[in-house]
């Protein structure tokens, strides 16, 4: 997928094993380099057991479970990371989620991801609703949401991440 300054680039796994060990075999495998912080989002504690099961049994990329690598044309570098949280499910709601490297931050490369993410689901007959969560303390990301056509439903638990502020985009 295209931006006007992106490329999103469905990750393999095979691509992400590699960042996960160090950024030599990583950036050979993309062709590009890696921007300052990108590992971090793949090493983190934050990164799930059952994902990188997935991870290490996929057979090729899926954008619904592996997201896309994103890349900044101009620079030649993968400053990110844009994503699902799974494909449809049987309402026919998909999340998004998406992080740039602080470098590149605050300069309105996540609003061209997320955008990007959307234009990917809605063409998705199966796909109704957008969904997405941030947390609770004005942060960057409910800008991104809002710009992206976002609407904020209201707080929710999430079993993962505590209370969250849903925000949804109805598709059609």
């Amino acid at each position: 997928m295209e931006t006007a300054r992106l490329t999103l680039q469905p990750y393999t796994p095979d691509q992400l094993l590699a960042l996960r060990d160090g950024l030599g075999e990583f950036e050979e495998s993309m062709g590009v380099r890696a921007g300052a912080g990108l590992r971090d989002f793949f090493v983190s504690d934050d990164v799930s057991p059952q994902w990188l099961d997935k991870l290490r049994r996929a057979a090729g990329p899926d954008p619904w479970v592996f997201g896309f690598a994103v890349i900044h044309r101009e620079d030649q570098c993968v400053i990110g990371a844009a994503s699902f949280k799974g494909p449809p499910d049987d309402r026919g709601v998909v999340e998004i989620a998406y992080g740039i490297v602080p470098a590149y931050q605050g300069q309105g490369y996540a609003t061209e991801a997320a955008s990007a993410l959307v234009a990917f689901a809605v063409e998705r007959v199966d796909v109704r609703m957008i969904r997405a969560h941030t947390m609770p303390d004005g942060n960057a990301s409910m800008r991104v949401l809002v710009k992206s056509g976002f609407q904020l439903v209201g707080d929710v638990i999430d079993e993962e991440d505590g209370l969250v502020c849903r925000w949804e985009r109805p598709v059609g």
